[in-house]
């Protein structure tokens, strides 16, 4: 009763958390209220903050059931290679079907982080299970092939900076009309809802699950289409945003422990507010201009990542 009751706890701070960051996020930011009014707030400011939402929560949940499918909570799919693959498809698409729609762009971004995961998966099951340390740093490395390739195919066919709207996430340029795909993500989280249990089960590893009656393989796809669409569709409409999965997946875990049925609701209201708190902070710093909100959270990010790599390590670490 006493870890339900912290949960319950937990769940009514953030969400008093994420409606004062929306509030915020309504106020803040260029443009003059007075004078633009409703149109501001309506065209620009509440898709952006819908926008955040979305994403922060999508990549906090696909963060979490990236840890669990590879046993591991030093990683997420920003250093999986997850995000540089679904760039690939993107520049995949625009450079054979250069009129696709941003619906068709998503779908094959999808296929590729999807490819890329399941790539990354499969390698890392040859690496020592006794160094948990070692699989973020062959993901960093595999994900920095990835997007070298992204960038010199790019380069190749003059498209440095069109590439650069989809390596840098940042929200200036949603407004309505242009965010709404982001809302398809809902179903994945479902998704998640759904497997949340059989995901539990999987943590547990192989052996464990399939004498508990687990359909092993068929959860381990359902769980790449959850990391795959969601950060697929974050891509398509806002970018890259790293570290969100690893910074939310981390603390929420050291909450409520591996139940992730438990820290699925945690973690998709801790990421929401965690972008949208770098969202803020981003357009504040350079106040009326604005900087990537990739990199107000990849400098947070990168900051925890090390600490939780170089320091005590957690006694939920996965050793395999």
């Amino acid at each position: 009763m006493t870890q339900f009751g912290g949960r319950r706890s937990a769940l009514w701070a953030l969400a008093l958390l994420t409606v004062l960051l929306v509030i915020a996020s309504l106020f803040v930011g260029a443009g003059d209220l007075r004078t633009q009014g409703s149109t501001l707030l309506i065209v620009s400011r509440l898709p952006r903050s819908l926008a955040a939402i979305l994403a922060g929560a999508g990549l906090a949940i696909a963060g979490l059931v990236m840890q669990t499918l590879a046993r591991n909570r030093f990683i997420e799919p920003t250093t999986a290679g997850t995000g540089q693959s679904a760039e690939l498809g993107i520049l995949a698409v625009t450079l054979l079907f250069p009129s696709a729609s941003i619906a068709a762009k998503a779908f094959a971004a999808s296929l590729t982080a999807l490819a890329g995961t399941a790539i990354f998966l499969a390698a890392a099951r040859r690496l020592p299970q006794t160094q948990p340390a070692l699989l973020p740093l062959f993901g960093l490395i595999y994900g920095g092939v990835i997007g070298a390739g992204v960038t010199f195919a790019a380069w190749q066919a003059d498209l440095l900076q069109y590439v650069e709207v989809w390596t840098s996430g940042e929200f200036s340029g949603v407004m309505s009309g242009r965010y709404e795909l982001l809302w398809v993500s809902l179903l994945t989280l479902a998704l998640a809802w759904w497997i949340a249990d059989r995901l539990t089960l999987m943590s547990l590893g192989r052996d464990v699950g399939l004498a508990l009656g687990l359909d092993y393989r068929a959860t381990m796809r359902l769980g790449l289409i959850v990391v795959s669409v969601t950060s697929a569709l974050v891509v398509t409409v806002v970018g890259t945003i790293p570290f969100v999965g690893l910074v939310v997946g981390n603390i929420v875990t050291r909450m409520v422990g591996d139940d992730l049925k438990g820290a699925l609701p945690l973690a998709a209201l801790g990421g929401a507010a965690l972008t949208l708190f770098c969202d803020i902070i981003a357009r504040l710093l350079r106040y009326p201009y604005e900087i990537p909100v990739g990199t107000v959270l990849g400098i947070v990010g990168a900051g925890v990542f090390l600490w939780l790599l170089f320091g005590r390590p957690s006694p939920r670490t996965r050793h395999g």
